[in-house]
């Protein structure tokens, strides 16, 4: 049976995670208690999994592709639009070091999840703060950010999360339309906005204010 130490092991033998820092993060941060019960014995697959709701945990590659891309460094100021059970919250709370993650999740069931399995299993729960509201237009209270990273599929980039983007910040974020993305970093550089796209990918599309239009 594949353990947690096998599936880190594999994502570094293929290419996903390259940093150190990455892989000790996710190491320390084991997905099997940031999933539901009835999936834990799959916990170690590199596949996403359901959640609630439609909603999913992103497979393992991809969470370490993003922390790869976001290049977190130490006392980071984090917004991360789509909590869902808490598992990229924790990976980016470990890699901010003395940083701190700010978590929207939308759904309340969601939500309510993420908050027992961060208090009971991640060690770095101090500097993680979530709310259940809608974060399509991100979290402008507590801005700027030097991260910003949105799990969820959307239409496109709005101008409200270039404007609480710090400078020399990094944003991530799947534009496209509900069923496949183009993964987009923004680099703002000198206040100037550089865009990289970076291959196809499919999440589940972002509710809310700025999401997709619900049919």
């Amino acid at each position: 049976m594949m353990d947690l130490k096998t599936l880190i092991e594999n994502l570094k033998n293929e290419g996903f995670i390259k940093k150190k820092e990455v892989e000790e993060a996710m190491l320390g941060v084991d997905r099997k208690n940031f999933v539901l019960s009835e999936f834990e014995n799959e916990a170690y697959i590199d596949e996403p999994l359901p959640t609630l709701n439609g909603q999913t945990v992103s497979a393992p590659h991809m969470v370490a592709m993003m922390l790869e891309l976001l290049d977190i460094e130490p006392g980071n100021k984090i917004l991360e639009i789509g909590t869902g059970l808490g598992y990229n919250t924790c990976l980016l709370a470990s890699l901010s070091r003395n940083g701190y993650v700010y978590s929207v999740e939308i759904d309340r069931s969601l939500y309510l999840i993420a908050i027992e399995k961060i208090k009971n299993y991640c060690n770095f729960r101090e500097r993680i703060f979530l709310f259940n509201r809608d974060g399509s237009g991100g979290l402008p209270e507590f801005s700027p950010y030097d991260r910003i990273i949105i799990t969820c599929g959307i239409p496109v980039i709005n101008e409200n999360f270039i404007k609480q983007l710090n400078n020399n910040g990094i944003l991530l974020a799947p534009v496209g339309n509900n069923y496949n993305q183009q993964l987009l970093k923004i680099t703002k550089m000198d206040n100037k906005i550089i865009k990289e796209y970076l291959g196809d990918v499919a999440f589940v599309p972002m509710k809310g204010k700025y999401g997709f239009r619900e049919k």
